[in-house]
């Protein structure tokens, strides 16, 4: 029960998502480079008969970093079982997800930069000679033993690269970046999505979704989950465009992807902080929101999309925050 726990952790995702995730690197959509390596690498695995090496996927959330572990899985032709870092907080909870894997496996943790360090510690042999040593006992009275695991391939995934440590991310032999979407992939994601779940959409209002999706596949099948809502509501047997349209903007989505947060950042920054420079806390305190949310979540595509930059003081307004919310900046 210990380790059915440990091992959903932040992958339960609802139904939706499950129902309409890719299974094979064919059915991927974008991140053509790094599927085309990963193609390579996994080929060359399996022809040799070895594990994969380590795999660290690393970007902003929503990018397809867990479908992907799931597809390299897939591709391997093992199992996958997954946790979380904030999950793992005892030595002995990583050594019962450890000691379950059998050979070959993917291990997929998610969050992984939120992994205790002295846990850490325990995976560096783990990862590189596929032993495991734990102290039992209790003080005084402790001694070491050694496990032998069978090869296996760990699937890292993070938001923050920058917050793992060193040691860790240099036992990963993969490391790949996922990048934002084009509109054209999230396009042909929402059509295949449509098709999947069996709810027909025009090109035109599929186009319109992705451009305000902020060039992420998770929020634009949550935003078609959502159109869809309202389009069986209203009892129509297709999505189109006016409808698209009329949903998107009751659910306050603006034409860039600006949702009421996003936009409420903006606003905090702009007409409370005089455009900034100003800190992410203290933003987020003025608006009532987590800085791990402002970090992780809103700054990410508004630094992208250079509505903010970010300078040694902290963040500031450019001159498209001032111009899409329609204020006058003030002159110098």
């Amino acid at each position: 029960m210990m380790i059915d726990n440990l091992l959903d952790g932040s992958l339960r995702e609802d139904e939706f998502e499950s129902n309409i995730r890719p299974q094979t690197l064919d059915e991927y959509v974008g991140q053509s480079e790094i599927k085309e390596n990963l193609r390579v690498f996994i080929k060359a695995a399996k022809l040799r008969n070895e594990a994969l090496d380590h795999v660290l996927l690393y970007g902003p959330p929503g990018l397809g970093k867990t479908t992907l572990a799931h597809i390299i899985a897939n591709e391997l032709g093992v199992n996958i079982k997954t946790a979380s870092g904030p999950s793992i907080e005892k030595s002995g909870d990583l050594a019962a997800i450890l000691s379950s894997l059998e050979e070959g496996d993917v291990l997929f943790i998610d969050e992984i930069h939120r992994m205790p360090r002295f846990i850490e510690e325990i995976l560096y042999p783990a990862m590189e000679d596929y032993v495991l040593d734990i102290v039992v006992g209790t003080e005084g009275n402790s001694r070491s033993i050694r496990i032998d695991l069978p090869p296996f391939t760990l699937v890292g995934a993070t938001t923050r690269a920058g917050d793992i440590s060193s040691p860790l991310r240099d036992r990963f032999g993969i490391v790949e970046k996922l990048n934002y979407y084009t509109t054209e992939e999230l396009t042909s994601i929402i059509l295949r999505t449509s098709k999947v779940l069996n709810m027909p959409i025009d090109l035109d209002a599929a186009t319109n979704l992705a451009k305000r999706s902020r060039k992420t596949p998770r929020i634009a099948n949550r935003l078609f989950k959502r159109v869809r809502d309202f389009a069986l509501v209203s009892g129509d047997k297709k999505i189109d465009y006016a409808l698209t349209t009329n949903s998107l903007d009751r659910l306050k989505v603006d034409n860039y992807g600006l949702d009421s947060v996003d936009i409420e950042y903006l606003e905090a920054l702009i007409n409370k902080f005089n455009g900034g420079p100003v800190g992410a806390a203290t933003i987020a305190t003025s608006i009532g929101e987590e800085v791990s949310t402002i970090e992780d979540v809103v700054e990410p595509f508004l630094l992208q999309e250079g509505f903010v930059k970010r300078t040694p003081r902290g963040r500031m307004a450019t001159d498209l925050a001032y111009k899409h919310l329609n204020i006058e900046k003030p002159s110098k």
